[in-house]
């Protein structure tokens, strides 16, 4: 097995497209035609966790965070990161982080988070636009269903719970071959011809623009394929950012925050006062999720659980909602638990292993 066996499964799993522009994703250290040994899964990468990969008798870290943000000028190991690098090279240890891509899939580190609470009933809480395209083609009557079941077939067609959807419509299209040309229908050079046509048109997403089109000239009986391929601006309902969902019952505020407490395992949490009100509908986000108050407000949350907020942050909550600060570590600890499943799923029998360590730098003294 190489590295870009297990790169290629979790990124078809939360492609990189995904990623926010301030983020460095992918392979941090080494190469994808390395072998691999054995995989280590981890929040972070740092030098405790580069030794158990090396003790565990894995050559492969992969990390929610990446260990590299913005370029290394030199490596003499001032820093952690630069020990890290200089550990891994010195090693042959890959490192490999899936971070705001893996944040912003709907089955990411924040449906974890809903999952660890109970929460049902959950959807993206800030869908992101400027993800989707619009595909229109044209195809014969009788080769239609072909080129359509190739499109589904490439991920295009999918609306959030729906799949396969398309729209089609009949009409006439014509065309003229030039005399070096090889047309399905006519003759090079000849006059020209009317084609009964059926237009299809598809959604799909970012990350799929590259196979679609291939599955379309693949699958399509004319030399020249007519297509057109439009960028929208729809909301694309299952990426983005922050989740929220429902409990099952109302609990109170206090009863809230100790489930939050326990099911997180937080030391402590840090939050805004309490509004004598039930709690049913909660708002996360795993890591820095200030962002998202408004958000979280007009979703009619309760509460909204997240971390890294700073001191007048908590001002903003104007007795709306309840923040929740459980720390960063915490919120999103549970995400190596999302990489193992989607290993182990197709390497049942390989070595891919949790680490052991916390990589927490944060403690509590209560």
């Amino acid at each position: 097995m190489k590295v870009r066996d297990i790169t290629t499964l979790i990124e078809a799993y939360a492609p990189p497209a995904y990623q926010e522009s301030y983020d460095n994703c992918g392979i941090q250290v080494g190469n994808q035609n390395d072998e691999v040994t054995g995989v280590l899964i981890a929040l972070d990468a740092t030098e405790a966790i580069v030794e158990e990969a090396i003790s565990r008798g894995c050559n492969m870290v992969v990390t929610h965070h990446p260990l590299i943000f913005g370029g290394l000028k030199r490596l003499t190991g001032a820093n952690y990161v630069e020990r890290v690098v200089k550990m891994a090279i010195k090693n042959d240890i890959c490192i490999y982080a899936a971070h705001t891509n893996m944040d912003n899939v709907k089955n990411g580190v924040n449906a974890k988070i809903a999952e660890k609470l109970g929460l049902t009933n959950v959807r993206i809480l800030a869908p992101k636009d400027n993800l989707l395209y619009k595909l229109y083609t044209y195809a014969p009557l009788a080769d239609a269903s072909r080129v359509r079941e190739a499109l589904f077939a490439a991920g295009a067609g999918h609306i959030s719970q729906y799949s396969e959807c398309s729209f089609n419509s009949n009409g006439v299209g014509t065309f003229r071959g030039a005399a070096d040309t090889n047309p399905t229908i006519g003759e090079a050079g000849g006059e020209r011809e009317g084609v009964q046509e059926t237009k299809i048109e598809v959604i799909l997403s970012v990350h799929q623009r590259q196979a679609v089109l291939q599955a379309l000239k693949n699958n399509h009986p004319y030399e020249e394929v007519a297509y057109e391929l439009i960028a929208l601006t729809n909301a694309a309902t299952d990426i983005g950012a922050g989740m929220v969902g429902e409990l099952p019952l109302p609990i109170s505020e206090t009863e809230a925050l100790q489930l939050i407490k326990d099911k997180m395992q937080a030391e402590c949490i840090r939050h805004t006062s309490l509004l004598g009100k039930p709690v049913r509908k909660i708002a996360v986000c795993g890591g820095s999720g200030s962002f998202l108050l408004r958000n979280a407000i007009n979703a009619g949350a309760d509460m909204f659980v997240t971390a890294d907020y700073k001191y007048h942050q908590f001002f903003d909550a104007e007795q709306k909602i309840i923040i929740a600060d459980i720390g960063h570590y915490e919120s999103e600890q549970y995400t190596s638990e999302i990489f193992h499943a989607i290993l182990t799923k197709k390497y049942p029998n390989f070595a891919i292993l949790l680490s052991n360590l916390s990589t927490n730098p944060v403690k509590y003294f209560c």
